[in-house]
């Protein structure tokens, strides 16, 4: 990872400067005008987070049964980073409800279970510098059910009647759009790849600084 980090964040950087600007000349949705471009930036954030999701849940899950501590470090690491991209969708869903519903917030489905996957991992943190010995390992149980409640955000809108947009937004986007999307999409998912890897990096310092500490005081 170390050989590829420097050309991976170069072109992150440069993706995310010229977002914008594929973003611009994407062409307006016919009801929502401008207030639309706010998806291009709403739905690669969950994206990313679930992508942070999926790393804590199987990091925490082979670290529980291997007890490799390099897998605890990604379990941690991919909550952190699942938790920011969350507090992203989380902050820009509300801009788009505000323009598109006349309200901030409305308490459906798939909004209520996103907020409720955002707490689990608030939670998982809390767990971590609270909990005390054995902390590491109970958390894991926690990315676990976070892990099996992201599906229902998903398809909360196919279950229940919501007035969130339907899935079929995506699929059914017109060329200039779709381009746009998956633009931003791939660029959030390796900025998601970046910050996982430089808190891994954080975590290995940190239990060497631990190991030379223990090896001092014997």
């Amino acid at each position: 990872m170390r050989k590829v980090f420097l050309p991976l964040l170069l072109v992150t950087a440069a993706m995310f400067v010229y977002a914008p600007i594929i973003i611009a000349r994407a062409p307006f949705e016919s009801t929502m005008f401008l207030l639309q471009k706010i998806f291009y930036f709403h739905v690669p954030a969950w994206m990313a987070g679930s992508a942070g999701i999926t790393i804590s849940a199987l990091g925490g899950l082979w670290f529980v049964f291997k007890g490799d501590r390099r897998a605890d470090w990604y379990a941690v690491s991919g909550a952190e980073v699942a938790l920011m991209f969350g507090a992203m969708g989380l902050a820009t869903g509300p801009m788009w409800a505000r323009k598109a519903w006349g309200v901030w917030w409305q308490w459906d489905a798939k909004l209520t279970i996103a907020l409720l996957l955002f707490l689990v991992f608030v939670s998982y943190l809390l767990l971590r510098k609270y909990g005390g010995p054995g902390s590491d390992k109970l958390s894991a149980a926690v990315a676990l059910f976070g892990l099996a409640m992201s599906p229902f955000v998903y398809y909360a809108v196919d279950i229940w009647r919501t007035i969130h947009p339907a899935n079929t937004v995506v699929p059914s986007l017109g060329p200039g759009m779709r381009g746009a999307f998956w633009f931003c999409a791939v660029t959030f998912l390796m900025f998601c790849a970046l910050l996982v890897a430089v808190r891994v990096r954080l975590e290995r310092l940190r239990s060497t600084l631990d190991d030379l500490y223990l090896a001092e005081d014997e």
